[in-house]
């Protein structure tokens, strides 16, 4: 805005701007609003995007009616959320490059809305990203449930981002809940040219317990002991 970094200082020192951290201001009385915090703090960090439940939610697949209160950020580069943000907006950013993909031409995520909205995620790589944290941070019953939810996801972008996807257990698991749930794009993805790994069962000890996912030609539930 033409605003040097000399001249936001004496404004700051004058009353005129009020110093949020270095090199981030706001009008004295002005209220944070989302958008335009989250559209700063990605000219700060590259590639940061609104993904997994919180995408998912802003898109309307949620499980409940009330919306998530934390917000789900990510993105490629390690980055600790500033508190000017997390003080007035709940978040939690995960590093995960859960893709085959240039940092700076992330898959399927773009603006929620017009040019002056936050990057999200379309809602099949936000459901991927979802799955991806079960056995971590998503317990295994609520994506079972937010699965029925997700019987729209287009199986063009589906399948361009399950091609792409380096966790086998984030593939093998999605295979799974589509057949479960009987997903209208589960029976139409080409499962024989996803990274599903080898013929083996997918087995990984979680604070939850034991999530043991079997090959994707296999059509044995997922266990429920997780």
């Amino acid at each position: 805005m033409g605003v040097s970094k000399h001249l936001a200082v004496h404004y700051a020192r004058a009353g005129w701007l009020r110093r949020l951290a270095r090199g981030v201001y706001s009008r004295p009385h002005d209220k944070l609003e989302l958008y335009p915090s989250l559209i700063a703090l990605e000219s700060m960090h590259p590639g940061l995007h609104v993904g997994g439940k919180s995408a998912l939610d802003w898109q309307g697949v949620r499980q409940y009616v009330n919306q998530e209160s934390l917000l789900h950020l990510y993105g490629h580069q390690s980055a600790k959320l500033p508190a000017w943000f997390t003080s007035v907006f709940p978040a939690t950013y995960r590093r995960k490059q859960l893709f085959e993909e240039p940092e700076n031409e992330l898959l399927h995520v773009q603006r929620l809305n017009g040019e002056h909205t936050p990057l999200v995620s379309a809602p099949e790589r936000a459901w991927l990203e979802l799955l991806s944290e079960v056995g971590v941070r998503q317990p295994l019953g609520e994506a079972r449930e937010l699965a029925e939810s997700v019987h729209t996801l287009r199986v063009r972008v589906l399948q361009q981002l399950l091609v792409r996807c380096v966790s086998v257990k984030t593939v093998r698991l999605c295979l799974q809940l589509g057949r479960e749930t009987q997903a209208p794009w589960a029976a139409k993805l080409d499962a024989s040219s996803l990274p599903t790994g080898s013929d083996k069962p997918w087995v990984a000890r979680t604070r939850d317990g034991l999530l043991v996912l079997p090959p994707s030609t296999d059509t044995k539930p997922c266990p429920a002991d997780l």
